[in-house]
């Protein structure tokens, strides 16, 4: 019987993968394949890249090295492969992103006679699925989670190693892993398992109301596992239960923003609200860099860019406090930090990223009010009380005697490039003049 070629993309692992059962049901024949795509490895940052290549090292290692890596466009790639080995059907998780569905169209063009079958999604519950009763899309979160949790989802596939046979790649090895110094988690779906279970059994009772904390160790870590498919959250969700956590309405975050870009796709570059196109931005480059290198002379603001270089990670309270500094304290646009995010972080993942940069633009879905401009030094004191996040990560406070989150003075650490307190009233006027 012909093999079947499973595509890997946003699912390396071989837990609760759908698509391999839906291959086995052709012939237990596979070749196991993955394409680097150029469109989406050239705007990727190192860390990304080596993350992936880490990922790729252990999916290869579980088949038992039969994982076959090619590069180039997809539409010319896989039918080649296809073609190469005589494949009948190739086998994909579904991709809810605006480049993914444009591409899998043109691969299914391309394939001409050979079957090409989505069966699953790196989400619970698939995008586009649910609507509101009158078949429109959800633009608010809560009525969005509530409708999430009573569609539900499926029990996690029974798949493994063993659920198709491999065969021998008929060419094409591992590259070469890319130069990174960034400090990565472990890759691979035994890491995201080990990764989880640490977290649910030592941290998740708790997690409710340390989670805002970047000081203390109470996060879960799991986005970079997610975004590259090391776990299905259909796997976590069936550990939590029918549970009402605040992590799984962290999960219902990450589902609402893919659902929101499958309808409107082109809020991945746009204002979801367009009432905010006409809002004046300065376009200092100078004050960008400072940003980017974490030497603003906000301490909070700095550490968070300074993780994000060290580990391509940042904390997600973190994350906010440094994107709101860009747009209200800057008043730089949000797609250049966005952009910045997407390029140094190892879990960027489109929908998620440029949605949560909108919510603190006020821009976006379900948005924050514009109004709230968060506080860099207020946050600070709130969210890392006694500075152990910002001397972490800025070696010239390490040894700062003084208030470290209004440091004065300190060797080597640069003083705030703006007044907080003049850039809100900025930010604030500037919002008045498109609010009406």
């Amino acid at each position: 019987m012909p093999p079947s070629i499973v595509w890997f993309r946003r699912d390396l692992r071989l837990r609760d993968h759908p698509a391999l059962l839906a291959a086995a049901d052709r012939g237990h024949d596979a070749l196991a394949l993955f394409v680097v795509d150029p469109a989406l490895t050239a705007p990727a940052g190192a860390a990304r890249l080596a993350f992936l290549h880490g990922c790729l090292r252990a999916l290869d290692e579980q088949l038992g090295g039969r994982l076959m890596v090619a590069d180039g466009d997809p539409a010319v790639v896989v039918p080649r492969v296809a073609r190469s080995v005589g494949a009948t059907s190739v086998h994909v998780s579904a991709d809810a992103g605006p480049y993914g569905r444009t591409r899998d169209l043109a691969v299914e063009h391309a394939l001409s006679d050979v079957e090409f079958v989505r069966t699953g999604s790196p989400y619970a519950v698939t995008p586009g699925r649910i609507t509101k009763a009158d078949g429109t899309s959800y633009r608010v979160f809560t009525p969005f989670s509530r409708a999430w949790a009573e569609h539900g989802w499926r029990t996690p596939a029974k798949t493994s190693a063993s659920t198709l046979h491999w065969i021998e790649p008929v060419d094409g090895g591992l590259p070469d892993p890319p130069a990174c110094s960034a400090r990565l988690p472990e890759p691979g779906e035994h890491a995201a398992m080990a990764a989880w279970e640490a977290f649910r059994d030592e941290r998740l009772p708790d997690y409710a109301a340390r989670r805002d904390r970047p000081d203390l160790d109470a996060t879960s870590r799991m986005s970079p596992y997610l975004r590259w498919g090391c776990v299905h959250p259909r796997t976590l969700l069936a550990d939590l239960g029918r549970r009402d956590t605040a992590y799984r309405t962290e999960l219902a975050w990450r589902e609402f923003y893919a659902d929101f870009l499958w309808h409107r796709p082109e809020t991945a570059r746009a204002n979801v609200n367009p009432r905010f196109d006409a809002l004046r931005h300065d376009t200092d480059p100078a004050r960008f860099t400072a940003w980017r290198r974490g030497e603003t002379g906000y301490p909070i603001v700095d550490a968070g860019m300074r993780q994000l270089l060290a580990e391509g990670w940042m904390h997600n309270r973190v994350r906010m406090i440094t994107a709101s500094f860009l747009t209200k304290d800057l008043h730089l646009p949000w797609w250049w930090g966005a952009r910045h995010f997407m390029a140094h972080l190892v879990d960027a993942d489109l929908a998620s990223n440029q949605h949560g940069w909108q919510w603190t633009a006020g821009s976006g879905t379900d948005a924050a009010p514009f109004y709230r401009v968060f506080n860099p030094v207020t946050q600070g004191r709130k969210f890392d009380p006694d500075g152990a996040y910002i001397r972490r990560h800025i070696p010239e406070l390490r040894h700062h005697d003084g208030d470290v989150h209004e440091p004065r003075n300190a060797p080597g650490y640069p003083p705030p490039i703006v007044d907080h307190a003049e850039e809100r009233k900025v930010a604030l006027d500037r919002y008045g003049e498109i609010s009406g």
